[in-house]
């Protein structure tokens, strides 16, 4: 502990947010209560703790040394705690004496219908907050050196622009790419939207920029195969028997289109059924002159929306994995109009229909897109997942939800099957490298908006459609993202973390091992020369696994030790005690 507990001054904060908790929670006597503490000098409640006053009437509360430690009942920590942190910082006050205490997500959101029971238990958690600061430490946070390299893993649009954009920012960049060559799907396309710039055009000026600069490595045909190290010491030996040494990691691995399943709308078995991507690819391969399939001029096309996206449990047929993609991959409706529009360009008494449960063109510029494929004539109808169409010999039948359900025959001579997208091929990957993914699949960020390319990970980063369906807008704007966030981290000769790790007391410590087995981080926890327990910090997540079975007690963990714990939990006993 950093000294007498008489020296401690906490400042306590309760946030109304607005209503979100005050609404619910007696905010005021929440204030009240804890200003009964004895080592509590000050309890306020005010509308916007995040706010810049909010944070103002902390940092006024630190420098006229009324306080020496801050406790704030708010939302969850993952939004603001970093936030308050700043603020103490911005006081001269060690960040690390601080206490986010969650009474939105833990009480008012959950317990809407009992406030005064909803009152009591934000009492009860803010108290235990307050004793839990009581025996903080003054932590420091731990500085390790910085590679000043960033690993590329993907060398698609979204890799090869954040290859640029991080070599403009002074790092060396080594950019893998398991395929014989760059640009991944970039290659498909004759032109892409919004703007309708030829895809071959953008992708001969990415590829050049790339082998002119001497800062990027560009390794082909390569894939990652063992993986160790920590944020600013990443170490990755590749297929190719490379060895790469790097600060920081950007995973750019994109995606794979999504297959209809054996005979989902007659795929496979009617050669009028091809997908987007194939139709695609024979526009690209004969640009001019009317469409044909199997010889025969094509006269009418219908596109299916919603090919293996939204699907439903029980219903679509599962993916490779055993599960279905019951989300929305967003780039496929403007995609099919993108098309479709080119499509008549080329062929003006072309007959197209647009058959969709919902249109998604949500996307600068992508609503003109789909005004101007009205505008050529293309007849759009809506129907519902549970009347599909059904694809007969040389037409296609819909039940039309904006004609109240009036069944349509239309003529098709090649029907399209709009399907989504899946993240790439990337679970060992993924494995390896211990990365976080979604209910969906793709690799899922630290927080949507404070940390939106973000890994939980230190160290990793996301750029574009590894992430979840992007266009090339997106995935360009994520790419430069990610590159920005990595300068920002590599920026220094070394890189700082939190201190919440375990720590080891030498003289408690037996050498039994049994908390070896428990560690599922390799290399964070070792035993010495001395046969003690040794922390490598930079490795630590800070689990608390090897805390639990050490019997001596000579395991703890920074900012969450056994004697915090024990006070929070005795806090809120107290509360329901008889």
């Amino acid at each position: 502990m950093s000294g007498a507990m008489d020296e401690a001054k906490v400042g306590v904060y309760v946030c109304h947010c607005g209503g979100n908790i005050s609404d619910v929670v007696d905010v005021k006597a929440v204030a009240a209560e804890l200003g009964k503490h004895p080592q509590v000098a000050i309890s306020k409640e005010f509308a916007f703790m995040c706010s810049d006053a909010g944070q103002k009437l902390v940092i006024e509360d630190i420098k006229s040394g009324k306080i020496n430690r801050v406790v704030v009942a708010a939302c969850s920590p993952a939004l603001h705690e970093l936030t308050f942190r700043k603020a103490l910082q911005r006081a001269d006050l060690n960040p690390y004496l601080y206490e986010h205490v969650n009474i939105r997500e833990q009480v008012s959101w959950v317990h809407k219908g009992d406030h005064d029971a909803a009152t009591r238990k934000a009492t009860s958690l803010t108290r235990a907050g307050v004793e839990k600061i009581l025996r903080q430490d003054r932590l420091e946070s731990i500085h390790v050196g910085a590679a000043k390299r960033v690993l590329i893993v993907g060398g698609g649009p979204a890799g090869l622009k954040a290859a640029l954009d991080s070599a403009a920012r002074g790092l060396k960049v080594t950019l893998v790419e398991k395929s014989g060559r760059l640009g991944g799907h970039l290659h498909e396309f004759d032109t892409v939207y919004p703007g309708g710039q030829s895809a071959s055009e953008l992708l001969g000026k990415l590829l050049s920029a790339v082998s002119a600069n001497p800062a990027i490595t560009v390794v082909l045909g390569a894939e990652v195969k063992t993986w160790d190290g920590f944020v600013g010491n990443f170490k990755a030996v590749l297929s190719t028997g490379d060895a790469v040494n790097a600060g920081a990691v950007i995973m750019a691995t994109g995606y794979r289109h999504t297959a209809p399943s054996a005979g989902e709308y007659r795929f496979g078995k009617d050669d009028r059924v091809i997908t987007l991507p194939a139709l695609i690819e024979q526009m690209k391969a004969a640009p001019r002159g009317p469409l044909t399939r199997g010889g025969r001029a094509v006269r009418s096309v219908a596109f299916i929306h919603c090919v293996g996206s939204r699907q439903i449990e029980g219903v679509h047929a599962p993916q490779e994995d055993g599960k279905v993609n019951d989300y929305c991959s967003r780039v496929c409706c403007t995609a099919a109009l993108h098309t479709i529009n080119a499509l008549k360009e080329r062929q003006s008494d072309l007959a197209i229909y647009d058959l969709y449960r919902d249109i998604r063109t949500y996307g600068r510029g992508h609503e003109a897109i789909y005004e101007q494929a009205s505008k050529n004539g293309v007849l759009f109808f809506r129907f519902t997942e549970e009347a599909q169409p059904e694809i007969r010999e040389s037409s296609v039948v819909v039940k039309d939800v904006l004609t109240w359900n009036q069944e349509v025959e239309l003529p098709a001579d090649l029907v399209v099957l709009v399907t989504g997208v899946k993240p790439g091929e990337v679970a060992e990957l993924t494995a390896m490298m211990k990365l976080p993914t979604g209910s969906d699949r793709f690799l899922q960020e630290a927080h949507p908006k404070l940390r939106p390319v973000e890994v939980a990970n230190n160290g990793f980063f996301l750029a574009g459609a590894c992430q979840a369906p992007m266009d090339l807008v997106e995935s360009a704007a994520a790419a430069g993202a990610a590159a920005s966030k990595v300068a920002a981290v590599l920026s220094k000769d070394f890189i700082t973390l939190d201190p919440y790790v375990a720590r080891v007391d030498a003289e408690k410590c037996t050498g039994c091992e049994a908390c070896l087995p428990e560690c599922a981080y390799t290399g964070a926890l070792f035993m010495n020369g001395s046969k003690k327990a040794e922390v490598n910090a930079a490795l630590c997540k800070g689990c608390g696994a090897c805390v639990a079975v050490c019997e001596p007690r000579a395991l703890d963990l920074a900012g969450w030790s056994l004697d915090q714990m024990e006070a929070m939990v005795d806090a809120m006993a107290s509360e329901v005690a008889p």
